[in-house]
């Protein structure tokens, strides 16, 4: 390929709403453009990026027995009233109507529609299990759509859902696309770890997410670096604890802590470990008021308090509420004294001599224990996110945390859909069964921002081979003004493209400088330069996009040397 039969618009800066750096790189590579608010034309450069992982996922897909089908993007209202999901999905779901007056969506996923051809179509055990998937264009209204790809609202998925007549069959097939999932991400060339995950509103009994590690993701991973646990920190169970208490050190004492409303804010003041304080929050469900404890160096993990049938709706307190239950103002609330219902993370019931809200503007109190200064806890539970140097749940080792982008997720969905939809099938007795299912889901275009993330330094992309848009780019200096540098660049060229390397000819009339950095830019990972100097000494200079410095190759090596590196990538 030839610049001056391609398309590239590459800017010197990025737009000032870039914000994360694959957004800025994306943009001023010229990979995409703004439409619209999450909004993007993938432009030809892009394309051909996004072109590479959807190969690599088909190829993967089908190697593992899955079958492609392409179901349409807009769909009937009908179908998701049918399994509940058209009033709860929320608002992420845009919804239409029809010159006739009659509700579709634009399908933010296709559980509703899968389940109801499968239904349709299978009759028999013999003719499961089955695995259909699709590449197509989703939609889901982001509340505030930001980041480029890595979330818009409009996007690229590859969805897979699986069919089976029993829970081992389906467990099979997970496991299955676990293993496709890895081989893919892996033939991408990403740094990736698959974490145990909540299912969401997905739902299902169990789940998995893919991320692509960046110190930019927006998803902390628990993991133990000795096993191979690992798990988003919202799933990660927090150790469990023998407890274990001091004996009191000294009579409880209310003591003035004016205007310091937070743990860390009162540590400092009584200068004091944070992890001698306990935080208290306030929440409210099913009309009533709970008070949640938590170590002060702690943080409350939201979904593990959801699993807890009773507060499963939950809510914060108001202050009104706060007020009116302890006659205090958040800040200085604390379980001594009231009568409210006090809910104990694990990690509470091990502490002693301890610094509480007094409930009382302006004050604390220390050397709070347990049994003496107040009852415990009528209920103790596992509610907080684990942290660095907590024991791995799995007992062989210490969790770390790191930052990783989900990029893929699947799904045992069980019968949540087939016995809402009715999908059923004969078993070998001839009665009806609810059929298993699995759903499978790769954020396509999230790869490509994904990616960028991981791999990127000062001078732009840094494209692993799998998915760079070309494998080699070839810039001739003064091609238009010496002839040398003309045939042999185009020899070369002829040449790679023969060999199905995907070559790009920068046969533009420009400055090397602003080849060099346009190629560098869009994160070509690898780069040739013929120049008349070189060619007097019958030599090419090469250089990796990751490579700090270039090396000259013989003219007659150059093919095999660059065949070679190809073949190593």
């Amino acid at each position: 390929m030839r610049v001056s039969q391609f398309f590239i618009s590459t800017l010197k800066e990025a737009p000032a709403e870039a914000e994360l750096i694959s957004h800025k790189l994306m943009l001023r590579a010229g990979l995409i453009k703004r439409l619209g608010s999450g909004l993007y034309t993938w432009m030809p450069l892009g394309l051909r990026v996004l072109r590479k992982i959807e190969n690599v996922v088909r190829e993967e897909m089908n190697n593992s027995g899955a079958v492609e089908v392409l179901m349409p993007a807009i769909q009937p209202a009908e179908l998701w009233q049918e399994t509940g999901r058209w009033d709860v999905f929320g608002p992420q779901m845009l919804k239409i109507k029809d010159r006739h007056e009659h509700d579709f969506c634009f399908g933010p996923t296709h559980e509703e529609i899968i389940t109801d051809i499968v239904r349709r179509e299978i009759k028999s055990y013999r003719q499961l299990p089955l695995n259909f998937y699709q590449i197509q264009t989703k939609f889901r209204d982001e509340i505030r759509p930001r980041f480029g790809v890595m979330r818009a609202r409009e996007f690229v998925m590859k969805d897979a859902y699986s069919f089976h007549t029993n829970e081992d069959s389906l467990m099979q097939a997970y496991q299955l696309m676990h293993e496709t999932y890895s081989r893919i991400f892996t033939r991408l060339g990403l740094q990736f770890r698959a974490v145990s995950a909540d299912t969401g509103a997905i739902g299902g009994s169990g789940s998995h997410e893919f991320h692509v590690l960046a110190d930019s993701g927006e998803d902390a991973i628990a993991f133990c670096p000795d096993s191979d646990y690992a798990a988003n920190i919202e799933l990660a169970s927090s150790p469990t604890l023998h407890q274990n208490r001091n004996e009191p050190d000294g009579s409880m004492q209310k003591i003035a802590t004016p205007a310091k409303r937070t743990c860390i804010e009162v540590a400092d003041f009584l200068k004091i470990p944070l992890n001698k304080t306990i935080k208290t929050l306030a929440v409210r469900a099913n009309d009533r008021i709970f008070l949640l404890l938590l170590r002060g160096d702690h943080q409350l993990n939201e979904l593990k308090v959801r699993k807890i049938p009773f507060l499963s709706e939950f809510q914060f307190a108001s202050e009104e509420d706060i007020l009116n239950e302890t006659g205090t103002v958040p800040g200085y609330i604390g379980p001594v004294g009231l009568n409210t219902c006090v809910i104990a993370d694990q990690a509470v019931m091990n502490m002693s001599n301890f610094v509480c809200g007094a409930n009382e503007e302006g004050f604390h109190l220390m050397h709070v224990n347990f049994d003496r200064d107040l009852k415990l806890p009528e209920h103790v539970f596992d509610i907080r996110s684990v942290i660095s140097g907590d024991a791995s749940p799995d007992g062989k080792g210490i969790l770390e945390i790191c930052r990783g982008i989900e990029v893929g997720h699947i799904f045992q969905l069980r019968t949540k859909y087939s016995k809402i939809m009715k999908a059923s099938y004969l078993d070998e007795s001839g009665c009806s069964q609810y059929m298993e299912m699995g759903c499978y889901g790769i954020g396509i275009s999230r790869i490509v921002a994904a990616a960028i993330e991981q791999n990127h330094d000062e001078r732009g992309i840094i494209f692993p081979t799998a998915m760079a848009p070309f494998q080699l780019a070839i810039i001739p200096i003064g091609l238009q003004k010496i002839p040398s540098v003309k045939e042999i660049a185009e020899k070369l060229h002829q040449q790679f493209t023969d060999a199905h390397i995907e070559t790009l000819l920068d046969d533009r009339d420009e400055r090397p400088g602003v080849m060099f950095a346009d190629m560098e830019l869009m994160g070509i990972p690898h780069r040739i330069v013929i120049g008349e100097r070189g060619l007097k000494q019958s030599t090419i200079e090469y250089q990796g996009r990751k490579d700090q410095s270039s090396q000259a190759i013989p003219i007659d090596k150059i093919f095999s040397f660059i065949t070679t590196k190809l073949c190593t990538d």
